[in-house]
């Protein structure tokens, strides 16, 4: 089963599932993750490292993440050749979540903020704690 151009669909873990309004998650969730441009790359490592322990600590060894990662901005350029590529969007969909690290935003000229875009693909306006 492959729903990517340039993406592999993962080979271990199960997908969330929204079910009557509840989200059912399996003990190995798939989570796709971007890195992010700039300290991305650092936060998002550290922030895998994190969750992956939190994650141990807390379920001992009954679940683990089975992480995916996607791209958006500079590397999804050097894959894809565009900033915000349909793969990405495609996964989201799919795994009905995605973590994010920062990514480039540009000053006053140049693309449309990914951060902004993706805000509204997902119609997503607020932050939920």
């Amino acid at each position: 089963m492959n729903l990517f151009d340039k993406l592999k669909y993962p080979d271990e873990g199960n997908t969330l599932k929204l079910i009557d309004g509840n989200l059912n998650v399996p003990n190995d969730p798939i989570i796709p993750y971007i890195m992010g441009d700039g300290i991305g790359n650092d936060i998002t490592i550290a922030m895998k490292r994190v969750i992956d322990a939190s994650v141990k600590c807390a379920y001992k060894n009954e679940k683990e993440i089975k992480w995916f990662r996607l791209y958006a901005g500079e590397d999804a350029l050097e894959k894809y050749g565009e900033l915000l590529p349909k793969d990405t969007i495609n996964a989201i969909e799919n795994f009905l979540i995605a973590i994010k690290g920062p990514l480039t935003t540009p000053v006053g000229e140049g693309f449309r903020s990914l951060n902004v875009s993706l805000r509204q693909i997902f119609d997503l306006y607020s932050i939920v704690y």
